[in-house]
């Protein structure tokens, strides 16, 4: 029996080198300096030998492998990851834009799903559905107690089936049924609007294959709408970034030609770039620029760019970009603090390797990493200040997260105790009835940091904040 054992060991041991073997060949096709260390590679086909072997009932090797590559990337960083088939498929729709389902924004309320607002053209579109319209059910499943992902899922499912909804509608004081066929669906990551003559409000809520286009259409129609613009506000709230090359042309649309956006730098030759302003760094197809039909008159708009914790990665580029090259007052507060570079490597037909390649860098050299972008003028979420802000996780929570590159954090006690007052308050704001707690709609008129955005615009007095302090890094300037 023992021998029987020590052998389908080995044999397990064998299919665990094959792999490193390929491995080790492709590492070093990449250029690797570093030998891979035997002696740990050994030690993990013997555990994977003896699991295979002594474990209480028997494991799948394909997944044993798979739980093995997740645990070794997952220990990088936060942001590192390995995709399995299914989690691959859906990183490829998150920034693609593009999903099968029902077409519509949605947020939680009062343990509903609401409808934020239908996607324009989409099988919900064309339903009647209504913004504000509450969710109930989700065929048989009863909305109350499901999570927001988990109700995007149950929406979710093959092109040309059918879902049940029932809806809430508040303001008719009614409940129905609609049947709607799944489509594919093209996420809006731009919004837009005249808040008032002479001043244009654009949001960017990720940036995405569509993102630079959708933008494109967008400031072409608020141009029509208005051709003599004063002022204009792009909104990167909430962004929580995406593909560089679209961070890259919405800070072109504005600067300079050739002027530097963002640089990187890390292991690789390919990790140490800069992106500049300039078709060649953003451009998907050769020969075509996605900004040519752009008004000349964008280049010099008086601009604010309004962000806040939830503001990471691209939108940190954009912000940082807009900022150091002093083509917008960047207003709001001190942003997530995500400025690394993540490159996905394909693994096979379905599966992939997302993995930490370089930091990023503003263009005056300063690293967006575990410290994030500082606005010009800091404004608090509401007029009664950002009572919550501090319970918001930002890059430099997070456990693994990679440090500045340019000296060590500076970890704030005052932080702590802010986020201890506001744990308080937010066991306070809880008792209130639902209808107090709501938080005002970006874009709308009760929406305090765009009204302080669009007074800076008009050259009139800004509420600024009070109580905000920085999270700062103890740096040393990097030296280029």
């Amino acid at each position: 029996m023992g021998q029987k054992l020590k052998t389908t060991g080995w044999v397990a041991a064998g299919v665990v080198a094959g792999v490193l073997t390929t491995v080790s060949l492709q590492t070093v096709a990449r250029g690797s300096l570093a030998p891979l260390p035997l002696e740990e590679l050994q030690q993990l086909a013997a555990v994977f030998g003896m699991v295979k072997t002594d474990y209480v009932e028997p494991v799948d090797e394909k997944k044993l492998i798979s739980d093995a590559i997740s645990g070794m990337v997952a220990g990088l960083d936060p942001h590192s990851q390995y995709f399995d088939k299914k989690s691959f498929k859906e990183f490829k729709e998150g920034t693609s834009g593009r999903f099968v389902g029902v077409g519509i924004e949605i947020s939680q309320e009062d343990g509903l799903i609401k409808v934020v607002s239908p996607i324009e053209g989409s099988p919900a579109f064309r339903a009647g559905l209504k913004p504000n319209d509450l969710i109930t059910k989700i065929d048989d499943t009863a909305v109350r107690g499901l999570s927001l992902n988990e109700a995007v899922k149950r929406m979710r499912g093959e092109a040309g089936t059918k879902v049940l909804l029932t809806i809430y509608r508040k303001d008719e004081n009614r409940t129905f049924p609609v049947t709607i066929t799944r489509e594919e669906i093209r996420t809006q990551s731009v919004r837009g609007k005249m808040i008032e003559p002479g001043y244009a409000w654009i949001r960017l809520s990720q940036f995405q294959e569509r993102t630079v286009d959708d933008f494109v259409k967008k400031v072409e129609e608020l141009y029509k709408q208005d051709p003599n613009m004063k002022g204009m506000v792009l909104d990167l709230r909430n962004d929580p970034g995406g593909l560089l090359d679209a961070a890259v042309a919405i800070s072109a649309a504005f600067l300079p030609q050739n002027v530097t956006v963002v640089s990187t730098d890390g292991q690789l030759a390919e990790s140490k770039s800069i992106y500049k302003a300039a078709p060649e760094f953003y451009q998907r197809r050769a020969g075509s620029d996605p900004l040519r039909s752009l008004p000349g008159a964008l280049k010099n708009v008086p601009l604010v760019v309004l962000v806040n914790e939830g503001s990471a990665s691209a939108s940190e580029i954009v912000a940082g970009a807009l900022q150091d090259h002093k083509r917008g007052i960047v207003m709001g507060s001190q942003t997530f603090g995500k400025g690394s570079v993540q490159t996905v490597r394909p693994l096979g037909p379905d599966t992939g390797l997302k993995i930490t390649t370089a930091r990023y860098y503003t263009p005056s050299g300063t690293s967006i990493q575990a410290k994030g972008i500082v606005p010009n003028v800091l404004v608090d979420e509401s007029a009664e200040g950002s009572p919550f802000a501090a319970l918001r996780m930002r890059e430099a929570d997070l456990d693994k997260h990679l440090n500045s590159g340019q000296g060590p954090e500076d970890k704030s006690p005052e932080r702590e105790k802010a986020r201890d007052e506001a744990r308080k308050r937010l066991e306070e704001e809880a008792k209130k009835p639902p209808q107090d707690r709501k938080v005002p709609e970006f874009g709308s008129d009760k929406d305090f940091p765009l009204m302080q955005a669009l007074n800076q615009l008009k050259g009139q007095a800004v509420v600024v904040s009070k109580t905000q302090t920085i999270v700062e890094n103890k740096e040393e300037k990097k030296e280029n």
